[in-house]
């Protein structure tokens, strides 16, 4: 990363629900990314600011755009990308996560010999992106009705990704929906596996946005590639918030 010109987006001021992070382990945290390429962090938000989130998805001045996955082949349902500012939970969360990610982010990229270093602080990286053109918010988020899926993909935006994501699940299974697991795939020259992520109301999983390394069939680093989706919904309503830490163009 090189010297940046472009100005950060504005900052929102601290609402008196803009959370901090838990006291996760966050060794076991990337020790569990680095053998799986996804882990959980329960509770990252309460039930309460999952509720105001999911109630404020009709408040189209909150949003920059809307996507209607139907219409583009990305499954059925819908999402809206967030405009700056983001709303305080979300823009607290981002800044907070992100320094914890980035020194996981380095050194998976230490391991399959990319040069990319990630700075140590959000703005600092958002600006970076900037400088290649990806001014646009990426943070979403998707609703999902009875019959809804989305198909499996990588969110990129940009020649300038940050490696990580975070899927913060709004809703409760079992009460507000049924169905709707969250999936990610792994794919490598050697094979392909699948997992269905639990999460609850409130629960995040971190993942790999693209690629992450794994340990090679005869010693050394492979790359393998990830995707993630969301299984048919069966019934009732599933919000979800997307973290991306990347702008996108």
């Amino acid at each position: 990363m090189h010297s940046l010109s472009r100005s950060p987006p504005r900052r929102n001021s601290q609402a008196p629900d803009a959370p901090g992070l838990p006291a996760y382990d966050w060794h076991g945290i990337e020790r569990t990314l680095g053998e799986q390429g996804h882990a959980v962090l329960p509770a990252l938000l309460e039930p309460a600011q999952c509720v105001r989130l999911a109630a404020r998805y009709p408040q189209d001045a909150l949003y920059r755009s809307r996507v209607v996955m139907s219409r583009h082949g990305f499954g059925r349902g819908e999402y809206k990308y967030f405009a700056y500012p983001l709303p305080a939970p979300l823009h607290a969360l981002r800044h907070a996560l992100y320094p914890r990610l980035a020194p996981i982010a380095n050194s998976w990229n230490r391991l399959m010999g990319q040069a990319a270093c990630y700075p140590g602080d959000l703005d600092t990286f958002l600006a970076y992106c900037h400088e290649a053109g990806q001014l646009r918010p990426a943070p979403l988020i998707l609703a999902y009705e009875a019959g809804d899926y989305n198909c499996l993909h990588q969110d990129l935006y940009g020649e300038r990704v940050f490696p990580l994501q975070v899927a913060i699940l709004l809703s409760e299974p079992g009460r507000d929906f049924t169905g709707g697991e969250f999936v990610m795939t792994e794919t490598a020259n050697d094979g392909q596996r699948a997992d269905v992520i639990a999460l609850r109301q409130g629960d995040a999983v971190v993942f790999a946005v693209n690629q992450r390394p794994a340990p090679g069939r005869r010693g050394g680093v492979r790359k393998v590639a990830m995707r993630h989706g969301v299984s048919r919904v069966h019934s009732g309503r599933r919000y979800t918030v997307g973290l991306i830490f990347h702008d996108a163009r």
